[in-house]
Formats: structure tokens, sequence, C-alpha cells
């Protein structure tokens, strides 16, 4: 419940903010109510494009921002926290430098909409539109100053580490109804991280009022059961009480206590946004009443009742920042859009090419011995050698440690992984950089994300492709937007591994998926499927050390397979992105391969060369994002026919696009259509006959290499 000021006059005073703090937070609430309204004026005259407000919630954010440190404190903001923002240190122009799309816009380089806040110099990391997303992030930016905390050698490499940080992470209260806001809260609570979870309630989710959205129509009575959890709630329109609130909640978490949730709450004197008219679905007296309630009325009465300030100096005051906020938006308007020559600026790193050069060794290995090593084998050794050399690297996801209970490795070999990739690596690099996390795939993600804005590489694993759908959202929306939507300021070079496809007799629907084009088709990640333990050891170390997001797809039927068997390259062993290999020359017609497809493709080759006198060239693509079609087209030159044989379903797959850049590119030397051999456009089913049918096999490739080079 909120505390009466008579109360607070009743009891210690000495925590009261003064007489000049009072005003300062006034003008920064009526600062970030002008921004508001001229933003409503300038999109009415069509001068920028979008605008949501921060109005009612201006108390509890600038009471808040007195306790804490920007720049050393952390930020995970909301479209409504405008205030907040200028408290930590933005200005009006940053504001409208984003609002009119500017390319000066500090926030994003004119990518995002407008209170789509950002600012490496407050730590505030990129604000983006999906609700709720930021929590695991969140999340993880804590946990990375929780693991350097444990590891002291891992805190040079933390962003503005400090031992008492606390990571800011604010919200409405329609978003607590996503399930990541649970995942966010378990783990937060589960290592007692110095999380403050600020709800800014304000009844409403653009239309769904809170009783709908809530069971019971209180977040913080839903949570009373999370240990450690610190709730405090107050009135988040009343400066003074939320000022007391604020500072209890941060002192919490700086105290190394636990996470707390501080429920403010605030009014919406606007509608949601001007997209919205809030007369539709709320009632005359409903909207009067909250009218009342409005804190920037409340804080105006408050310096007014103690003294402070007379009604003529704040009407001065009032006069004077809405000059100087007009002429900040004057300012913004008169700053140039970003030259359309950089529209796909900042997708990947600037400095650090994957393609480029230095990313390949590929043709000076240093082998160690003769032994044939599985690519499961590999993989480990490649880990094993990364983390040796980068103590920046943290692995962590289902099932990838030896045994959560470490006391249990004095008498167990340990897990490391339900196919041991990441076996033994965390006896030998500790629970604190090998670990497991919970079944929930967004939680890994997520929080991976926040770790990697702080300068920390994780490593992650999902243990299988068919469940790496609760992380889309933070897969698509937010690892792959990061650097984009910040123009370059923020970034998270996350390597995601996961296992994927079929050929396991007894996989099924769920643990058969082959669907590399949905990330393919996902703009600022980087794509590999190594069919080889070779390739796998290269490709993943260049996954380690770019500076890109990297989804590793690692087949499950190729892990232990005899034929993709390959020595130890050496601990600098590096297959670049973006190269693909020419595993079988051909002259006749050119067969463009990956994954468990390759092994089939060159069975089927030598079948048509031994039995038809067909020589076939096979290409193994090894990255999809990005696409060698240099080699591929340096190949159909020759041929002059092509076929494209993947594992994913025909339609819409790796084969269409592949078949269209060579219509597009390369028409004039073909000789006869693209072919593709696919799998069916159905789901991989369990029965073996059927599963064999569904999927491609090399005597679907022998009959697709016959056929066209009969055309």
């Amino acid at each position: 419940m909120a505390t009466k000021e008579s109360d607070l006059q009743a009891g210690d005073t000495s925590q009261f903010p003064d007489h000049d703090t009072l005003r300062a937070w006034y003008k920064t609430m009526v600062t970030s109510r002008r921004i508001d309204d001229r933003e409503i004026s300038l999109k009415r005259q069509n001068k920028i494009y979008f605008q949501i407000s921060g109005a009612g919630h201006e108390a509890i954010q600038v009471a808040l921002a007195s306790h804490l440190r920007p720049g050393v404190d952390w930020f995970y903001l909301y479209y409504r926290d405008r205030a907040l923002s200028l408290a930590l240190g933005q200005s009006p122009l940053d504001h409208f430098l984003q609002a009119v799309g500017a390319e000066a816009d500090p926030s994003s380089g004119g990518r995002q909409m407008p209170s789509h806040f950002g600012d490496p110099r407050f730590n505030i990391v990129s604000t983006s539109s999906p609700t709720g997303t930021q929590f695991l992030q969140a999340v993880g930016t804590a946990e990375a100053a929780y693991r350097a905390q444990l590891m002291p050698g891992l805190q040079d490499h933390v962003t503005t580490y400090a031992a008492d940080e606390i990571v800011v992470c604010c919200a409405g209260d329609g978003t607590t109804s996503e399930g990541e806001f649970w995942e966010a809260m378990n783990t937060a609570c589960n290592l007692k991280l110095p999380v403050l979870f600020l709800i800014e309630d304000n009844e409403y989710a653009i239309s769904v009022p809170v009783e709908v959205q809530t069971a019971g129509g209180s977040i913080s009575k839903l949570l009373t059961g999370f240990p450690d959890l610190n709730i405090i709630e107050c009135d988040g329109t009343d400066l003074l009480d939320s000022h007391r609130a604020a500072g209890e909640a941060v002192a919490w978490c700086r105290s190394r206590q636990g996470p707390a949730l501080l429920h403010a709450h605030t009014t919406r004197p606007y509608s949601h946004s001007m997209s919205d008219d809030e007369r539709m679905y709320r009632s005359v007296a409903e909207r009067e009443a909250q009218d009342a309630k409005d804190p920037l009325n409340l804080a105006r009465a408050l310096l007014i009742d103690r003294g402070i300030a007379t009604p003529e100096e704040l009407d001065r005051l009032e006069a004077d920042i809405e000059a100087s906020v007009s002429a900040a938006a004057d300012q913004a308007l008169a700053h140039p859009q970003p030259p359309t020559t950089t529209a796909t600026k900042w997708l990947f790193s600037e400095e650090v090419d994957p393609t480029a050069p230095e990313f390949d060794t590929e043709g000076s290995p240093e082998f160690e011995d003769d032994r044939e090593l599985t690519m499961v084998d590999l993989l480990n050794r490649c880990l094993r050698d990364e983390m040796a050399a980068n103590p920046r690297i943290l692995v962590f996801g289902e099932d990838v440690a030896d045994a959560s209970r470490e006391d249990a490795l004095d008498e167990l070999k340990g897990k490391g992984g339900v196919f041991k990739v990441t076996h033994g690596l965390q006896a030998e690099f500790g629970g604190n950089r090998v670990y497991n996390s919970p079944l929930a795939e967004a939680n890994i993600v997520g929080r991976a994300i926040g770790m990697a804005v702080r300068g920390l590489k994780p490593v992650v694993e999902v243990q299988f492709f068919d469940y790496i759908w609760p992380a889309f959202m933070q897969l698509r929306n937010e690892l792959a937007t990061m650097r984009y939507r910040s123009g370059g300021t923020w970034s998270a070079p996350v390597v995601v591994r996961t296992t994927y496809g079929g050929y396991l007799k007894g996989g099924g629907i769920y643990h058969s998926q082959t669907g590399a084009t949905l990330f393919t088709h996902t703009p600022g990640l980087r794509v590999v499927l190594p069919s080889n333990a070779l390739d796998a050891n290269g490709l993943l170390r260049t996954a380690i050390r770019c500076d890109d997001p990297v989804i590793f797809l690692e087949h499950k039927h190729l892990y232990r397979q005899i034929h993709n068997k390959g020595r130890y390259p050496g601990p600098d062993y590096m297959v670049p992105f973006g190269k693909a290999k020419v595993v079988r020359p051909g002259t006749d017609l050119t067969v463009v391969t990956c994954g468990a497809l390759v092994k089939r493709s060159m069975d089927a080759a030598k079948a048509a060369e031994d039995q038809h006198g067909i020589s076939a060239e096979v290409i193994d693509l090894r990255s999809l994002s990005p696409l060698d079609m240099d080699t591929v087209g340096e190949s159909v030159r020759r041929t002059g026919k092509v076929i494209v044989a993947h594992e994913d379903a025909l339609s819409f797959g790796i084969g269409a696009e592949v078949a269209a850049r060579i219509a597009d590119d390369l028409f004039p030397w073909l000789d006869g259509p693209v072919r593709r051999v696919a799998s069916m456009d159905t789901w991989v089913a369990y029965a073996p006959d059927l599963e064999q049918v569904i999927l491609p096999q090399t005597d679907d490739v022998t009959q697709a290499i016959l056929e066209l080079a009969a055309f």
C-alpha cells in the first residue's frame, strides 16, 4: 500500500528530497510531458511518423532515477520511460532526433520508432518493440556481473563492472502476462540477481484493463511465492511515496539480497498511442478520476504547498521548458535522414568480417596425430580450445553441464549434453563457466543476449531444433536486430548451437525437423551447417571468434558417422563463412547440397558415374548465410546443369533460393532446368518406412542426376 505523506512526516525525514531536488524533478517531468505534446503536434503535421507517450508515469521515473548511477547501473527501458531516460542523461534533442528518423539519432540512427531509448553513455541497452523480451536480457546482464563476482578474472572483461551495480528493467503491467516475465523472475530469484523490476501499472494494456490481464488484478499478489523477491508497492503518481519505495528497492538490490519488484500505480492520461482512442473504451467518469491523479498536477501542488515555488515561478519555468523543447524539435527537424546507401549498414559487424581471409586457415591445418575423430569429438575440442584461450566464453543450456550437483563428479563421468558435445567442459573450466539452464529456450537465448551486450561471449545450446521456437522471439526480434536497431552502438555476438535433422529411425515429428531457412530469412543472423567433423571444428571456431550472432546447426545423424570423421587440426583452424567447397569434381552437371545430403549426393554421383558414365560435381555449401554463389556459379558455367539437394521440405526451402539466384544470374549458361531434391512437404513421421519415403535418399539424387543429364 502507498504510504501517506502524513505518515512520512511523522517518521524519519532525513531521506526526504530537498527543495532543489524536488524542483529538478519537476523540471524533468514537465520536459518529458512537453516532448510528448510536441511530438503529438508534429505527428498531426506529418513531420514525424509515430507517437507514444510516457504521460502519467513521470513521477515514479524521476524519483527512481535519483537513486541510480547512469553508466554504472544498467537499464532496460520500455516505451513509456521518457522521463527516466531524461533523468539518466538523455536530452530532448536526442528524443526528437529519433522521432524525425534522423541519421544523428543516438538511440538507433534512424532505425527505430520514437521512444525506443538506447544509449551506451548511460548503459541504456537498446529498447525494442516486443513487450516482455527485455526481462530475460536484463537478467542476463545482471548475471554477467554475478559470474564476474564469482570469477574475479572475468571482471576486466565485463563492461563497467561494479560490485554493487544493479540492473533496472521496466515494463507495464500488461507485459507481465508474457511467459518470459515469469522465466526471468524464476532465474533472478534462483541466482539472487540484483534486478529491479519496475512495473508501471496504469491499469491498461492498450484497451484491456488490469483485471482482465492479471488474475486478481494485482501482479504483486501473484509473485509472493518467489524467494528473496522484495515486493514493494507505491503510488507512482506521488513523488514522495515513489522516492521512498524506489530507495527501498534499490537498497535491497545493491545489498545483494535478491531482486526487487517495484509495483508503481500510475496513470495514463493520454491514449495508448496516437493510433488508439481511449474514449472508445473508457468512461467519462473513469477518465476524470484519472485526470485527478495526474502526477504533473500533483507535483506542482506539492511545490506550491511546501513553499518551494510560487505559481508564477512555476509558470515561468514551464514557459522556459516549452521554449527549449520547441527549439530542440526545430533543431531535430533540420537534421537529415540516413542516406539510402546505409539501408543495410549494421546488419553485421563493421569491424570483424568472418568471410575475410584472416578467418581462412583451412589450407594450413596443424594435425597433431593420425587419429580420426567424430564430429562430436572435434566440436568438443574446439570448445575446449576456445574456452582456454578466451575467458569471456560461457557455455550453458539444457543438460550441457557434466553435473549441476558438482560433488557427484567425484564418482561419476558426467553428462555434458545429451549428445556429449560439451562433455568434460564443466570439469575442466568449472561450474561458473559451464552450467545448466532451466528447461526454457527463451530463457537461454534472452540471458545470452544480456550477457553479450556486456562483452561476454555466450555459446549456448538449444537441445533440439524442434524445440527452439519458444526462443524465436528472442532470436529474430532481439538477437538478430540488436546491432541494426541501435545504429551499431550495441551488439550481441551470441553463438546458438542446436541439433537438427532426421535419418534417425524413430525421431518422429518432434526430433527430425530441418528448418534453416527460417533463420536464413532473418537479417542479421549468420547460419552455418557443417557436414563433417573437420568443417564443424573450423566453422565453430569462426562462429566463436566472429562478432556476429550465429545459428550453428549440428546434424544429429552426422555426429558419429565414420565417413565424416577428421583429424584434430589444431587450435587456430578456421573455415570462413560464405566459402562453399567442391567435395567431388565433375564435368556434366552440378549438385549443390549441404548437411546430411552431402554424403548422399556424393554416393549418388559415384553411382551415376560408375553405372552410367555421368560426371557430377558436388558442392557442399557449408554456410547458408552468407551463401557462396560464386563457387556455385563457377561450377554451373562449366557444367550447364544443376541440381539442388537439401533435407528440408521442397517448397520454400534453400533449393528455391539457390534456384532463383541461378535463374537470375546464370540463365545463359543453363542447358536444362534447375532441379530440386528435397523432403516431401510434410512432417517427418515416426514409422521407419514413412521416414524413408519422406526424406530425400541417395536414390532420389541419383534419379535426378540421370534425368537431368538426359535432358
